[in-house]
Parts: C-alpha cells; sequence; structure tokens
C-alpha cells in the first residue's frame, strides 16, 4: 500500500440496514443493483425523487453480514426517515451507526480491499484512480491504517484530490430536488445499473439516456486567486450563461458546464474569475 494516504471524513455517517428483506427493500428504491454488494465489494448509488430527481447518493458495503451505507452525516436523519417512509412491512431493520464507527478516504496509492479491525477497507466502485474507503470502529482508524504503512493526511487533501478526478460530493455538488444523475457522472462512474428492473424515478434516468437529453455535465475546473461561491454563475465570452459553480477547495473547483459552452472551446468566467475546464479521462460526452 505504499504511497497511499488516509483521511478521516467527518462529515460522512453510517446507517445499517439489516433483516431478510434487507436487500429487496433496497433494490426497489436506488439507482444501482444491490446485488453487486459483497464482502468484497461496494456500490455507489442514489435515492431519487419519484420524477427522477437526486436527494441522496452514498455507498454500500457489507459488514458483518449487515448492508451499511455511508452518507452524508449531516443528512442522515433524513435519509432514515425517508428510507422508513418506503419499508412498510419490509423485514428490514435500519440503525445510525454512526457513533461506533468511523469513515476515512484512502487515496494516492495501491490499495487493496479487505477486512481489518473489526472494520472494512474497500475499493471506491466510482473510479480506480478514486482509491478506496474505510469504515472502522471508532477511534481504531488511524492505529490499523498507519499499521499498513498508509500515512496521514487530511479531508481537505483528500477533496483536492478527488476535485481533480471530477468526483462530485454529495449535496456540495448536486442541488437536492433538482440535479439529475447523467448530468453528475453516475453512469460512467458506476452509479447506475441500467438492467437492474424498475427504481423510484427510473423512468426519467432512463429517458435522458436514451433519448439524448443531457446538456450540462459537472466536470472539474481551475482558477487563480479566490473560489467562486457554490451557485455562481458562469458565463462565456459572448456573455451567455454558461452553467454555475459546485464545490471547491484551493485552485481546484467542480463546475455544472452547458456543453454546448464546452464544444465551442468558449472563455468562462465566474464574477471576473476565469475558469479553465477540464474533461475527466473517464467522461464519455
Amino acid at each position: 500500500m505504499a504511497g497511499s494516504q488516509y483521511a478521516l471524513l467527518p462529515q460522512r455517517g453510517l446507517l445499517s440496514v439489516s433483516g431478510d428483506d434487507a436487500k429487496e427493500f433496497l433494490q426497489g428504491i436506488i439507482s444501482n443493483d444491490i446485488n453487486k454488494v459483497t464482502a468484497t465489494q461496494a456500490i455507489w448509488a442514489a435515492f431519487l425523487t419519484p420524477q427522477g430527481k437526486y436527494l441522496f447518493d452514498f455507498f454500500v458495503a457489507e459488514l458483518d453480514g449487515k448492508l451499511v451505507i455511508d452518507c452524508e452525516a449531516e443528512r442522515l436523519p433524513e435519509f432514515m426517515k425517508k428510507l422508513k417512509m418506503y419499508k412498510l412491512r419490509s423485514k428490514a431493520e435500519l440503525a445510525d451507526i454512526s457513533e461506533d464507527y468511523e469513515v476515512f478516504a484512502i487515496f494516492g496509492g495501491e490499495t487493496e480491499g479487505q477486512t481489518i479491525g473489526g472494520g472494512l477497507i474497500y475499493a471506491d466502485p466510482r473510479l480506480v484512480s478514486a482509491g478506496a474507503r474505510a469504515m472502522m470502529p471508532k477511534g481504531t482508524g488511524a492505529e490499523a491504517l498507519n499499521g499498513l504503512g498508509i500515512a496521514p493526511s487530511d479531508a481537505n487533501a483528500y477533496d483536492t484530490h478527488r476535485l481533480a478526478l471530477g468526483l462530485p460530493d454529495g449535496s456540495r455538488d448536486m442541488i437536492i430536488d433538482k440535479s439529475i444523475l447523467l448530468e453528475n457522472g453516475f453512469e460512467e462512474l458506476n452509479g447506475v445499473d441500467w438492467d437492474k428492473g424498475c427504481y423510484m424515478g427510473q423512468e426519467l434516468t432512463a429517458r435522458t439516456k436514451y433519448r439524448g437529453l443531457i446538456k450540462k455535465r459537472l466536470i472539474p475546473v481551475s482558477f487563480d486567486g479566490v473560489a467562486p461561491a457554490p451557485g455562481t454563475a458562469i458565463r462565456s465570452d459572448d456573455g451567455k450563461e454558461a452553467g454555475e459553480m459546485r464545490s471547491a477547495y484551493g485552485s481546484k473547483g467542480l463546475a455544472l458546464i452547458r456543453l454546448e459552452a464546452l464544444e465551442k472551446g468558449s472563455a468562462l468566467e465566474a464574477e471576473g474569475t476565469v475558469l479553465t475546464a477540464s474533461k475527466p479521462d473517464w467522461a464519455e460526452f
């Protein structure tokens, strides 16, 4: 695991889903195939409105025979409430286990998935170059990861890493009840399964793919100076609105940019800050 670094992600929470119907329950409401989850493989998925708009995104892994959802800690109670609404009579139990475990990102080198010290390291299912993630019993993660030769780092370094790759970070980059999955890389980043059958919001997601309705994409941008605030309008050199700024750190950020502006190679600016857009290697547009 030489060259890898780890960062504690205190903004993440964990929600366990257990019981006889746990997989069947989640299968009907999330964008990915829950049957891909094993003791060694996780998935990235989304929970949508019935109209196909973004509500939550998360990782699902298996730990101690239970499905564990890695999601935004601040929004976990809201997510749990939504899940309970759809659980009905399913034999599935939901529990917030955030007080018992902590989440880490591992990046910048080769990392193998494995169970370790009552926790789990798994490959980030979005992209090989994204690295890995770990869920560890509270207070044990740093020592365990140090023992594997992984160097300590921080959340800012991880943010720089994921921004350069063009990976969205939940509601920092996607607008609740508005964003569309395929504008945000969910197809190329393995967040949607086209063969799994119905799930909430599936109709609009499929329609945007097969009718070619995607007109904007979330992509990395770089700039000099202070980062434009999230939501700042981006304009092309002809004065037309070309997109909107999302999250940023240092000299890197993500922005939702109109494909038309990218195709023209237009100069882009956000409130006077010049932006340089970069299409990620993994993106297909």
